[in-house]
C-alpha cells in the first residue's frame, strides 16, 4: 500500500513539474551566489525583475540570494529594490513588485565544504513549497569561488535536478581550467553546466547567424579570397573602478580575450553548422578554436593606462594590461592568411563594441586610373555594432551627385530598434531565460574553455612589457598603429 502511494505520489509530482520548453517553464528555485555583489546588483537582479514582468520567469519560482553578508530577508529586499530602482527598465511598483518580492528570500555566509546547511535548508524549503526539484544556481562570484561552489553543491546533495551558471573567466590559465572542469564534472554532466558569456546574449551578436547563413548574398564571399581581414574593437572609457583585486589577478587579456573576444571571432569564422540545435553551433565553435593558431607574443601589445597603479589596491610595479591588441590567425581552408585583430582596454577614448569585416579592393580600379581618387576613403567594409541597441551597415563607394565623375562614401544601415515588434531582451537576460529552458546554444563548453588557454599560453608564459599610454587616447602609438600595419584601424568613432 506504502508503495502504491509513494508511486502516485512520484507521477503527481511528475506531472506538477513539467518539463521546461521556451513556452511554458516548470516551478524552478533559483540561486543567486554573489547577491550583494556588483554584477547582481546591476545586470542580475534587474534583468530577473525584467523577466518577470514579461512573463519570460516561471509561473511558480522562488529566488534565493547568496552572499557572506549577514542581511535580514528586508534589508536584502531592500537593497533588489534599489538595484532594480537604479539600473533596471522597469520600475519596482505596485503589483509586479509586491508578487517578486514575496518571491524573494536571502541566505547569508560563506558557501563552502562543511558550511551548506543554511542553503540546503532554504533550497530544501522552496522545493517543497513549489512541489518541484528543478534549480539553476548562478554563480556571479570570482572565479576562485567555483571550486568552493561546485564542491558544497555535491556535498550538500543539491545537484540533482540542477544546472549551474558560471560567470566567466573561466580558470586564468589551462592549468586552472582543467582543474575547475575536473571539479565541476566531479558533482555535474557538463550538460548541467553552462558557462556565460554576455557577449553571447547580444542581439547583434546572435544575429551574425542570421545574416550569415539565411542569405546567398553574403556567404559565398565570406572567406579569404574576398576579405582582407577582420577587427573586432571593443573599447572601454571605465577605470578598474573598485575591481582592483579581480583586475590585478586578471587583467585585459583574460577578462577579455579569452572569453568574449574569441567568441565572438568564432560566430564570424565558424563553418555552416547541421543544424540550429546547440551541439551542432557548438560543435562548429570548438572547431574554430581548434584552428586558431597559438598567439605569438610578438602580435600581442600590452597596455597600461596612466594613473592605474594609482589606483586603490593596485601595486606600485603592477605589471598588469588594462589595454591588449594583438592579430590572431586561423590555420583553416576558409580563412587562411587573413589576420583577425583584436583591441580593447580601459580608459579608451570611446565606449563601443564594433566588428568590422572589411573586404579586398578590386584587382585593377578604373576610376584611379581615370585619375578619381579612392585610397583614402573609409569603405568596403561590413560593420557590426554589437550594442544591445546595435546595427549592422556597410560602407562602400558612391558616384557624388553632379556632372563629374567623383566618388564619395556611402552606407546602408539596419537599426535593431527600427525592427518591427523589437522587444530585444538585453544580454543577461536572455541568457538567463535560456539556462532556465536548458538551451545551451549561447553558452560555452569545457573543451572550447580549454583549448582558447592552449591559444593564449606563449603570451601568459612570455608577456611582451606594458607600455603606458594617456588616459582617454586610442593606447600605446605607435605599437598598435605597427601591428595592423599596411592597414589601419577603423576607429569605432568612424562608425
Amino acid at each position: 500500500m506504502t508503495d502504491s502511494l509513494n508511486e502516485a505520489a512520484r507521477e503527481a509530482r511528475s506531472l506538477f513539474c513539467a518539463p521546461s520548453t521556451a513556452h511554458v517553464l516548470g516551478p524552478t528555485t533559483i540561486v543567486l551566489f554573489g547577491a550583494t555583489g556588483d554584477l547582481a546588483r546591476r545586470k542580475l537582479l534587474p534583468g530577473l525583475y525584467h523577466l518577470s514582468v514579461a512573463g519570460l520567469l516561471p509561473r511558480r519560482w522562488r529566488l534565493i540570494g547568496v552572499s557572506p553578508n549577514d542581511l535580514s530577508e528586508g534589508e536584502f529586499r531592500e537593497r533588489v529594490r534599489l538595484a532594480i530602482d537604479e539600473f533596471g527598465r522597469v520600475k519596482p511598483e505596485g503589483d509586479a513588485w509586491d508578487a517578486f518580492a514575496a518571491a524573494t528570500t536571502y541566505t547569508g555566509g560563506a558557501f563552502a565544504a562543511g558550511r551548506t546547511g543554511a542553503l540546503r535548508a532554504a533550497v530544501e524549503a522552496s522545493v517543497s513549497q513549489l512541489g518541484c526539484d528543478r534549480k539553476l544556481f548562478f554563480a556571479a562570484v570570482p572565479p576562485g569561488a567555483f571550486v568552493a561552489i561546485a564542491r558544497g553543491l555535491g556535498e550538500a546533495g543539491l545537484t540533482g535536478g540542477a544546472r549551474v551558471v558560471l560567470e566567466k573567466p573561466f580558470g586564468t590559465d589551462l592549468a586552472s581550467a582543467r582543474e575547475l572542469n575536473a571539479v565541476v564534472h566531479s558533482v555535474l554532466d557538463e550538460e548541467q553546466v553552462f558557462r556565460i558569456d554576455h557577449f553571447l546574449g547580444k542581439e547583434a551578436v546572435q544575429n551574425l547567424l542570421a545574416f550569415r547563413f539565411a542569405n546567398g548574398l553574403f556567404e559565398p564571399v565570406w572567406n579569404r579570397d574576398f576579405i582582407d581581414h577582420v577587427q573586432l574593437d571593443v573599447p572601454e572609457t571605465l577605470s578598474i573602478g573598485t575591481r582592483a583585486s579581480f583586475y590585478e589577478a586578471t587583467g585585459a587579456l583574460r577578462d577579455m580575450v579569452v572569453t568574449h573576444l574569441f567568441q565572438v571571432l568564432a560566430f564570424v569564422a565558424m563553418e555552416p553548422p547541421s543544424s540550429l540545435r546547440p551541439k551542432a553551433l557548438i560543435d562548429e565553435k570548438v572547431k574554430v578554436f581548434e584552428s586558431l593558431r597559438p598567439l605569438s607574443p610578438g602580435d600581442v601589445v600590452r597596455g597600461q593606462y596612466e594613473g592605474y597603479r594609482d589606483e586603490d589596491g593596485v601595486s606600485a610595479d603592477s605589471q598588469t594590461e588594462t589595454f591588449v591588441a594583438g592579430r590572431a590567425l586561423i590555420d583553416n581552408w576558409r580563412w587562411a592568411g587573413v589576420p583577425f585583430f583584436f583591441r580593447t582596454g580601459k580608459r579608451l577614448a570611446e565606449g563601443r563594441r564594433i566588428l568590422t569585416v572589411a573586404f579586398k579592393q578590386p584587382p585593377l580600379s578604373l576610376f584611379e586610373r581615370a585619375a578619381v581618387p579612392t585610397g583614402d576613403m573609409q569603405a568596403n567594409h561590413l560593420t557590426f555594432d554589437l550594442a544591445d541597441n546595435g546595427t549592422i551597415s556597410a560602407s562602400f563607394l558612391a558616384k557624388r551627385p553632379g556632372p563629374d565623375v567623383m566618388l564619395s562614401e556611402a552606407r546602408m544601415e539596419f537599426r535593431y530598434g527600427d525592427a518591427p515588434d523589437s522587444g530585444v531582451l538585453e544580454a543577461y537576460e536572455r541568457l538567463i531565460h535560456d539556462a532556465l529552458i536548458g538551451d545551451r546554444t549561447l553558452f560555452t563548453r569545457a573543451d572550447g574553455i580549454e583549448r582558447l588557454w592552449e591559444v593564449v599560453a606563449p603570451v601568459l608564459d612570455d608577456p611582451p612589457p606594458v607600455q603606458a599610454y594617456p588616459a582617454g587616447s586610442w593606447g600605446p602609438e605607435p605599437a598598435i598603429a605597427d601591428l595592423i600595419a599596411p592597414r589601419c584601424w577603423h576607429l569605432p568613432t568612424n562608425h
